[in-house]
This record gives structure tokens, sequence and C-alpha cells, in this order.
């Protein structure tokens, strides 16, 4: 019941990590929230099954910390990736 707070956490950090980097209006607004708690479910499940209790503080950071990493690693590459694309695409048809 306890990966419940660490989901919540992550996608509540998730959700700033969106605010917080640049060209958000180039992502959907979900895409970063559901990374980082996708991102957290595995990590906190994994530590689990290795055998890490909820009492550690490794799980909670490694979990939320890991989840709002990986969002922002995504929100650049998926927005770097879109301004490329636009680009070539305007390029393309010479607007």
């Amino acid at each position: 019941m306890y990966i419940l707070l660490a989901l919540i956490a992550a996608c509540a950090l998730g959700i700033a990590v969106h605010f917080a980097v640049g060209g958000r209006e180039l992502r959907g607004v979900a895409l970063t929230p559901a990374a980082a708690t996708a991102t957290a479910a595995v990590v906190y499940t994994s530590m689990q099954w290795a055998g890490v209790g909820e009492d550690s503080a490794w799980l909670w950071l490694a979990s939320i910390l890991g989840g709002v990493v990986v969002s922002a690693v995504v929100a650049v590459a998926v927005t770097s990736v879109r301004r490329r694309s636009d680009a070539e695409a305007k390029a393309a048809l010479g607007i």
C-alpha cells in the first residue's frame, strides 16, 4: 500500500518537471508525470522484490528521485526531437 505514496509523490514531481522544463507546448501534458510514475513503480517494485524494506530511505529516494530524473530526460528528449522534426518539416515545405 505504501507504493501509492511513492507513485503520488513521483506524479506530483513529474508535473513540476513538466512546467520546469522549457518547450511544454511541444509535448503532451501527461507525458512527464506518466514517465515519472511508471519509473517510480518499476523501481519501487524491483527494490521490494530485491528485499529492501519499506522503512528504508533508499527505497523512497530511488523510486521518487529516479522517476523525476527519468521524466526530466524524457521531457528534454521529446522536446528536442519535436523541435528538430518541426524544423525539418518547415524546411521541406519551404516555410
